[in-house]
């Protein structure tokens, strides 16, 4: 046992996965500042990962292929064994990778539904299964604000997206006589995403109802939130400044760059 694992004993404990960059690693600060011990799950970003543990006074670093879905039953028991508070999940990893309605790539469907769906469906299961922790235990995944302003880009990513939101809330019907807590948080446009320039991210991200950058800071504060169990298992809140309720037939990235918009 690390130094940081045996100091956050008595502390919550929460796995962000893909918690090393971007959204994740966002997650991952704000929870750390809310006193949780946080566990950083990386892939190939092992470096950031170290590093944000560096930074912060209670973390550690955990590895794992997400996409062999095999390995992740035993994964999840050696970690709870290894971490006995760990008490929340924040499923975070995915991939966004482009194919069409009209040409789906077999290969991206399969890493997509891997990664982005069956992998926090086990996860969540498996964080069910093995942990033994006093307190209540909580799920987030999150998702996407497509699964409410669907568009035909990004179609394997898409299909995924919806195929967890149908998990998430399937999974809180079976466990509903519990007192644990299963949630979806869908962010809408934030960081730019697969090729955009900075320009386009601009244009693009404020493609909602408020015509505002939405935060990642708001989605972490949103995270960590939920982890507390103020709302009831089952929900999925929507972090994108009104970009869900809008009708938009493309992905904002393609329709900052025709100059498009929504409705």
């Amino acid at each position: 046992m690390s130094r940081k694992e045996q100091k956050q004993i008595g502390c919550p404990t929460v796995l962000v996965t893909g918690g090393a960059r971007r959204l994740g690693a966002t997650i991952v600060r704000h929870f750390s500042k809310a006193g949780f011990h946080v566990l950083i799950h990386c892939n190939r970003s092992t470096e950031a990962a170290h590093a944000l543990a560096n930074s912060l006074p209670s973390a550690d670093v955990v590895s794992a292929d997400l996409s062999k879905l095999e390995t992740i039953d035993r994964f999840v028991a050696d970690l709870a064994v290894r971490v006995p508070g760990w008490n929340v999940l924040v499923n975070s990893a995915a991939i966004f990778e482009p194919d069409l309605a009209d040409d789906l790539d077999p290969d991206i469907f399969w890493r997509s539904n891997a990664i982005n769906a069956a992998s926090p469906s086990l996860l969540s299961q498996a964080f069910l299964r093995h942990t033994t922790t006093g307190s209540q235990r909580c799920v987030i995944n999150l998702i996407d604000q497509k699964i409410a302003n669907t568009n035909p880009d990004f179609f394997s990513y898409t299909m995924s997206k919806h195929a967890l939101f149908a998990a998430t809330r399937m999974m809180a019907m079976h466990f509903a006589c519990s007192s644990d807590r299963i949630y979806g948080l869908c962010p809408g446009a934030m960081l730019p995403s697969h090729d955009q320039h900075d320009a386009e991210h601009e244009r693009s991200s404020r493609m909602n109802l408020l015509h505002r950058l939405t935060s990642p800071d708001e989605l972490a504060q949103a995270a960590v939130f939920l982890a507390k169990g103020y709302v009831a298992s089952g929900a999925t809140l929507f972090v994108d400044s009104g970009q869900h309720l809008l009708s938009q037939d493309r992905d904002v990235l393609y329709l900052a760059r025709e100059g498009g918009g929504g409705r």
